[in-house]
């Protein structure tokens, strides 16, 4: 951090408002024993910003407590409209004294007052009271308005959020004057006036932001305001700065209202505190093992080095060991072939840890250099068991992904620029289309607008709506989706966003990330998922869907190179024949080795008919329940996704279970060793840890259950496409076969024309023998052969 002046300068944080925006503005971030973090991690997040921008010498955390404020005694009713706060957000609350505590930032808070008030009589006492007062400055840091009342010049100024945990800016006196029209100390008259609903502060009936800041602007505090208003000629001298005689009214009987409110929106400078000012700055004699050790228990992976960095600990690359003769850090130079190996290792270890980086590696095994670490790493990978997977599966698969990535794959361009053209006119003709049924035009990507729209104008409501930190009802998809059947306007808005996703993270990005030799080189992730599944970014392909038109377009744009055919190997419903096998079912073993269509044999099973009538309805419902079943579905969502009643549904559910019992006994053995163990394990031994099943939260506990009971026949399925690959690679010479794509089930090779015929059998022979038959009770994992010229067009050979 940069040398500094003899002037201080103290941060304020306003803990609570901070948490509180980070709360609804993050996703709902739980560790893998299911405490509920994202929060923190915007707090966490949030304080290193703050350290970066504001580079402060003294750091003060304010809290609000539990308790009742002299506001409360005042008026019971103040605040009384906030919804009881969640239990999720009040356990992150708890925990985040931890994080201050490490970072040796003093607490304050106490019992009748609000954060608010500690924060404004720890400015005065800081900027005002103290010896050598005028050399400091003070910045509040706050998710929350209201303490722009106590900014002063340049000062004392407000850090605070314009959107989300990131998008911020600082008030000084000069811009608070540019937002409202008048200075700082008058906004607990503004409140005064207009109100506050968010606080359930009342104000004058009738006056809203616009006349108060006129009146503000004109007469200056409420006291003025009535002085002026009991003088000879009051109701002209209001008239002339537009200030009708309804509202003259409201002002002569709304006094007491006025100045009480005014009241309950001040902010208090006299709140009974005992401060001390440390001896040394907060970042004196820092203990970085002690935040680590905070941050590495919450799951935030990579803070620790982001904090290091911003505070000039460390260096950005390397590991850090000893210092040397001039006390700088020595850092090793890592080995990217030893860390790629470790990092595959740790997440065989503990698959929460998924894309581990050196930071993780180092945490995890405790240890100075990745020499070190990766030892270690290697002997619990051997105690654990878990050498099958490591040595078999991952290791091997390492170099195989380098060489995919390496190759990328030929993209259409001008393909890409010609469906920009024609979904972009689809895309504004959905906007005037939505813009139509609404009645007015308005931004449709702005959830502020979207939300005055369907919520107020239209007044389009559903039960169990959630709301976002403002209190405004979300219009996220999946509060979208429950309100599809209330308007047209709801459909419209979801094929909007849809074509709007597919073009900017596709169509008209694609063609700016494809390098000089024409082709696209994606990344994939080997240890991208909790699941065992590679996952795909820069872009992500395996999102690219194949069931739609649109899907079906893009995919077209992903070519063959010129005397070549792409080739993709597709494993034939790989979850089920794998739920067969592991769970010993022999009805289901029968469907596969007579080589049936498993939902039709299913449905004959469960509604009791012959094969051959088994109707198109039939096998849909048959398919559902198969899915379903086997991710944790409960008779609810099978209700739901049959779209039945519940009766039926509950009928459907028993009757599978009593048809195919040895599945049944094997999912609740899944779920029984799971909570016995904390993990599952897949046919090949790799373990997948679900400490949500310990969870003192219902709903997280709900979530492992369901993810534990799909979890083997998932992580096996990822185990064979990955052993696939790898044997492919082995087996064959590449010298005329690429791969080039990894989505799910599916392979996608780049193969001489002239070899397919000879090569295409080869390789799904070898995918279809990764495991013998004999080790699955004679169920086949079949694989599919498709062959074309461009992704989006593929034959079936």
């Amino acid at each position: 951090m940069s040398a500094k002046s003899e002037t201080k300068k103290f941060v304020l944080l306003d803990v609570h408002a901070i948490i509180h925006r980070a709360y609804h503005a993050l996703p709902d971030f739980a560790t893998s024993k299911g405490e509920p973090t994202g929060a923190l991690y915007g707090l966490s997040t949030m304080l290193i910003k703050i350290i970066s921008d504001l580079e402060p010498d003294y750091i003060f955390a304010c809290y609000d407590l539990p308790k009742p404020t002299y506001r409360h005694e005042a008026y019971k009713e103040y605040k009384a409209g906030r919804a009881k706060t969640d239990d999720a957000l009040v356990a992150q609350l708890k925990r985040s004294r931890e994080i201050f505590e490490a970072l040796n930032i003093p607490i304050y808070a106490k019992e009748g007052f609000e954060a608010d008030d500690m924060i404004g009589t720890l400015s005065k006492i800081v900027s005002e009271d103290l010896e050598g007062a005028k050399n400091n400055e003070v910045v509040i840091a706050s998710g929350d308005m209201d303490t722009l009342q106590l900014v002063v010049g340049d000062k004392v100024r407000v850090y605070t959020l314009k959107k989300g945990i990131k998008d911020t800016i600082i008030y000084n006196e000069k811009a608070v004057l540019e937002r409202f029209g008048f200075e700082p100390k008058l906004l607990p008259d503004y409140k005064g006036l207009r109100g506050d609903p968010s606080d359930n502060i009342i104000g004058i009936k009738g006056i809203g932001e616009k006349t108060a800041g006129i009146l503000i602007q004109n007469f200056g505090t409420i006291e003025n305001i009535y002085k002026k208003l009991k003088t000879k000629g009051a109701s002209e001298i209001f008239k002339k700065v537009g200030i009708t005689e309804r509202i003259f009214g409201l002002l002569k009987e709304g006094e007491e209202e006025a100045l009480f409110s005014k009241m309950l929106g001040t902010i208090r400078k006299d709140a009974p505190v005992d401060f001390i000012i440390p001896e040394k700055s907060w970042q004196e004699n820092l203990d970085y093992e002690k935040i680590a050790k905070v941050w590495i228990d919450l799951e935030f992976r990579t803070l620790s080095a982001r904090f290091k960095e911003v505070m000039g600990a460390v260096p950005t690359q390397g590991t850090l060991g000893e210092k040397n003769e001039e006390g700088a850090p020595e850092v090793e130079i890592v080995d990217e072939k030893l860390l790629k190996e470790s990092a595959v290792a740790l997440w065989i270890i503990n698959s929460t840890l998924t894309n581990p980086e050196l930071n993780d590696i180092l945490s995890f095994s405790a240890k100075k250099t990745l020499k070190e670490a990766h030892e270690s790493l290697l002997q619990e990978i051997k105690a654990k068991k878990l050498d099958k997977v490591f040595d078999l599966i991952e290791k091997p698969l390492i170099s195989v992904v380098e060489k995919m990535e390496k190759r990328g794959i030929v993209v259409d361009k001008e393909l890409l620029s010609k469906l920009s053209v024609v979904h972009h006119k689809e895309l504004a003709s959905l906007e005037k289309k939505i813009w139509t049924l609404a009645g007015e035009e308005f931004n449709i990507n702005s959830p502020k607008q979207m939300g005055e729209i369907l919520f107020v104008k239209m007044g389009l409501k559903v039960k169990n709506q959630k709301k976002t930190a403002g209190g405004k009802v979300s219009t996220k998809e999946s509060e979208l989706e429950k309100m599809k059947d209330l308007s047209p306007i709801i459909l419209l808005i979801l094929e909007y966003r849809e074509l709007q996703k597919m073009l900017s993270t596709y169509i008209d990005n694609i063609p700016n990330m494809v390098t000089e030799d024409g082709r696209l080189h994606a990344k994939f992730l080997q240890a991208g998922t909790t699941t065992g599944r590679m996952s795909s970014t820069d872009p992500n392909l395996q999102n690219i869907p194949n069931r739609t038109d649109l899907g079906r377009e893009i995919r077209q744009a992903f070519l063959a190179s010129p005397g070549y055919k792409l080739v993709a190997f597709d494993y034939s419903q790989i979850e089920l024949r794998i739920a067969a096998f592991l769970s010993g079912d022999k009805k289901l073993i029968e469907i596969f080795r007579n080589s049936e269509d498993v939902h039709t044999a299913v449905a004959s099973e469960v509604f009791g008919v012959p094969f051959e009538k088994v109707d198109k309805e039939m096998r849909r419902r048959a398919k559902i329940i198969n899915f379903g079943i086997m991710y944790g579905m409960g008779v609810s969502a099978l209700k739901q996704n049959l779209g039945t009643d519940r009766a039926e549904a509950q009928k459907f559910y028993d009757d599978y279970f009593e048809k195919f019992n040895g599945l049944a006994k094997y999912l609740d053995s899944v779920k029984a060793e799971a909570l016995r163990l904390g993990y599952t394990e897949t046919f090949f031994g790799r373990r997948r840890y679900f400490e949500g099943l310990k969870s003192k939260l219902p709903f997280m506990r709900a979530m492992a259950e369901r993810m534990a009971i799909n979890a083997p026949i998932q992580g096996t399925e990822a185990d064979i496409v990955k052993l696939a690959m790898v044997r492919v690679n082995e087996l064959l010479d590449t010298t005329n076969v690429h791969l080039l794509l990894q989505v799910h089930d599916e392979l996608v090779y780049e193969i001489k024309e002239d070899q397919v015929k000879d090569l295409a059998p080869k390789i799904k022979k070898i995918m279809e023998s990764v495991i013998d038959p004999k080790e699955t009770k004679g169920v086949v994992c079949v694989a599919e052969i498709a062959v074309g010229d461009n992704w989006g067009e593929m034959k079936r050979v």
